[in-house]
């Protein structure tokens, strides 16, 4: 048992310091105060036996959202199953109706997945040979993949610690070091990264002064704000994932992006479907088969309308996390003005005490996951594209330290008690 437990609340500078053996009385606390609580109970302290026996936990439970709307789900792809439209059918344009008015963009068109939201964006924007197009390197290959598909080269930038979002000061090296070698600056995208938004108060009046386009990438973060502003907002695009993992997922692959230009929103609507025009015989533009399949968009339909309430979920288990764990690791913190819908729960800790804790965990039955244990600058493929100033110091760092624990919205309170008590136990 844990000797002495310093923890904050929500709000607190300074610690509440509770007495041996009063871990499970803060948790009790923490569980049943309202704003961190919705139809879930606190169940007593496992015991020892109750450990050793218990099933393995997921680290994302999709069964247990499939539970609360199986009925629906049911009913929306038998309802696809009797039109047979299984390609653009009823439900593509319903769901794009309602992902529109969820987020405020003017116009949101449903594609294959998220990388190529994010490839739609480039081939409408005609980056080709010669551009640099700035990412970050602590994120999915997949931002970075899409530059290179079309011959240009990305120019990687470094993060906050804090946040793991760019760094709006290493932006502007990496555009100093683009032109150093002769690339001409064509635009940056950002990464709101497990679920929370980058500093776009900073990026974008980088963007402003040296004429560069902002996409977004909120694969990880559909339905998170930033001071006001809902993502699908932001820049003169935004593209996300439903990748069955991402807070807002399907049962398959599927994407969309949004903006509020007219003209690049009448351009991505022929690229994704192989470029056509009027006539779909008659292509008038070079093209992808980006299209969401009919049934992706019922099941996603369904869980649109739960989302709300699933990121209001989210963000208690994510506060239940950060008051158990705050003394003994670097937890993540939301900056003013913003909201995370917490596509991952991660948590900084020393480099050589990973591997114990994983293997603590794992002892137990609780899965754990790294995102990202090599940034993209490191790994194979991208070695030989630059990197901005003299390196990515940040990135290289916390990948070494990052660890993701069980997130979503319904993980009860004493399982991650449960998770919590072996975190301690392992850091202590």
């Amino acid at each position: 048992m844990v000797n002495r437990f310093v923890a904050q609340r929500p709000g607190e500078n300074r610690g509440l310091r509770l007495e041996p053996f009063a871990y499970h009385e803060l948790f009790q606390q923490v569980s049943n105060d309202s704003r961190f609580t919705r139809d879930l109970t606190l169940a007593p302290m496992p015991s020892l036996s109750d450990r050793m026996s218990r099933q393995p936990l997921a680290f994302i439970d999709l069964k247990r959202q499939q539970a609360r709307i199986r009925d629906r789900l049911d009913k929306a792809i038998a309802k696809v199953l009797d039109h047979g439209a299984y390609i653009m059918g009823p439900e593509i344009r319903k769901f794009e109706t309602e992902l529109a008015k969820f987020c405020g963009a003017k116009h949101a068109l449903s594609c294959s997945n998220g990388t190529d939201a994010l490839g739609l964006f480039m081939r409408a924007l005609k980056v080709g040979p010669g551009d640099a197009v700035f990412c970050p390197s602590f994120t999915f290959a997949a931002t970075a993949e899409v530059v290179v598909w079309f011959g240009a080269t990305p120019v990687f930038v470094d993060i906050h610690e804090d946040t793991f979002n760019m760094d709006a000061r290493s932006l502007q090296a990496a555009i100093d070091t683009a032109k150093s070698i002769g690339l001409r600056p064509a635009g940056v995208i950002s990464v709101d990264l497990f679920g929370l938004p980058a500093d776009y108060d900073s990026i974008e009046p980088v963007c402003k002064a040296h004429r560069l386009w902002l996409i977004d990438d909120a694969a990880q973060a559909f339905g998170a704000t930033y001071k006001g502003r809902k993502l699908g907002t932001v820049g003169i695009g935004t593209g996300t994932s439903f990748f069955p993992a991402k807070p807002l997922g399907g049962y398959g692959d599927g994407g969309a992006v949004f903006t509020d230009d007219d003209g690049l929103a009448e351009l991505l609507v022929s690229l994704r479907v192989h470029g056509q025009g009027s006539d779909k015989y008659d292509n008038v533009n070079i093209g992808i088969n980006g299209r969401l399949d009919t049934l992706q968009a019922a099941v996603l339909l369904e869980k649109l309308r739960i989302f709300p309430d699933e990121i209001e979920l989210r963000n208690q288990v994510a506060e239940r996390y950060n008051a158990a764990l705050a003394d003994v690791a670097i937890v993540p913190r939301i900056p003013e003005g913003l909201t995370s819908v917490w596509a991952q729960y991660t948590i900084r800790i020393p480099p050589q005490r990973r591997d114990p804790l994983i293997a603590a965990l794992k002892s137990e039955g609780v899965p754990t996951a790294i995102y990202y244990p090599k940034p993209v600058h490191r790994q194979t493929a991208y070695r030989g594209y630059p990197v901005s100033g003299n390196g990515l110091p940040v990135s290289d760092r916390v990948a070494d330290e990052v660890l993701s624990l069980p997130m979503h919205p319904y993980l009860e309170p004493e399982e991650q008690e449960f998770i919590a008590g072996i975190v301690r136990a392992e850091l202590r």
